[in-house]
């Protein structure tokens, strides 16, 4: 098989890594890869795509089903060594599971074709990742994904507020309203026919550049059964249920620090995803208004009915969000 060089010799290459790198890390030798298998593709090695060099640094992590910063081989950061912008280059990967979520089983595909179609549908919205596709050597799609500088959802809400009233109150009604934004953002996939498929709090990002938070990683799929939306329903769930209250309140937690607190919990209270978090956060934080704990409620283990679009958890949380700036005014 020939490799794609985009005509470039190994001299162009260096003076091109020259531009972009410090001294000290330009590599002796420039390796060319082939794109067909990202296995074979390291650090310091360079692929062409679509007759541009990218230079690879290092692999992408992230963290799943209980495991922290796991190295994700298929996706790997690189600069782009015409302009020298940093992106982000996803090769396929194939991945299934299953997943359960009260009475209803998700069967979970990661798909390629569908993050490409997002995002062309996507393109020019500051509340998504933004890229191109590009065929790999077997006319796979490769993502070319840009960089985005900031924290996750998750690592950005930790560093608020002494305490979580404090937080709550100072701290909250700003953030409800940035979750509602990117509620929208969700929703207009949604009536586009199309679904996110992976809503986490470490799929948000929050923009250093912009200020704002942007959804990334939409190559999850899902069969939904009756209920097409039901599964990134739950994953708003989720993230809101982390905001409010402040990161998760675990059961383990109340053990060790409320157990008071603990001992009014039902088996209703919990998460209905992850039964070692509190849903139903009333019941540790008093001052939170029943409006918002009612939204909580759908996503509880006990909750009589669930939402079925966003356009019902827009409604409930502009109800929310009213009733909690009267009470912080």
């Amino acid at each position: 098989m020939t490799i794609e060089t985009g005509g470039y010799t190994e001299k162009q290459l260096l003076r091109m890594i020259r531009q972009w790198v410090p001294r000290e890390r330009v590599p002796q030798k420039v390796r060319i890869k082939d794109t067909a298998d990202f296995f074979r593709v390291d650090y310091d090695d360079v692929v062409v795509l679509d007759g541009v060099p990218f230079f690879v640094r290092n692999n992408e992590r992230e963290g799943r089903f209980g495991l922290e910063d796991e190295p994700k081989f298929w996706v790997k950061r690189s600069i782009n060594l015409v302009t020298g912008g940093v992106k982000v280059l996803k090769w396929v990967f194939r991945e299934r599971f299953s997943s359960r979520i009260g009475d209803l089983v998700f069967e979970c595909v990661r798909s390629p074709r569908k993050e490409a179609r997002i995002l062309e549908l996507v393109r020019g919205r500051p509340d998504f990742m933004q890229g191109e596709t590009v065929p790999d050597s077997t006319g796979n799609p490769l993502r070319i994904l840009d960089y985005i500088r900031g924290k996750t959802l998750g690592e950005a809400i930790l560093t608020l507020g002494a305490d979580h009233q404090e937080f709550f109150y100072r701290y909250y009604p700003a953030l409800l309203d940035e979750f509602i934004g990117v509620v929208e953002a969700i929703r207009f996939l949604h009536e586009s026919g199309e679904k996110h498929g992976d809503i986490r709090r470490d799929h948000l990002i929050k923009d250093s550049a912009t200020g704002r938070y942007r959804w990334i990683d939409f190559d999850f799929n899902y069969r939904h059964g009756a209920s097409r939306f039901a599964y990134d329903l739950f994953g708003l769930g989720n993230i809101l249920i982390y905001i409010t209250g402040r990161g998760d309140v675990t059961t383990h937690r109340l053990l060790r620090d409320d157990p008071d607190v603990l001992n009014r919990l039902s088996e209703d209270d919990v998460n209905i995803v992850f039964h070692n978090r509190v849903a139903n956060l009333k019941k540790v934080y008093p001052y939170i208004p029943d409006s918002l704990n009612r939204v909580l409620m759908h996503f509880a283990a006990g909750a009589p009915v669930y939402y079925d679009d966003t356009r019902e958890l827009l409604e409930d949380l502009g109800e929310a969000r009213d009733e909690l700036f009267d009470n912080v005014k």
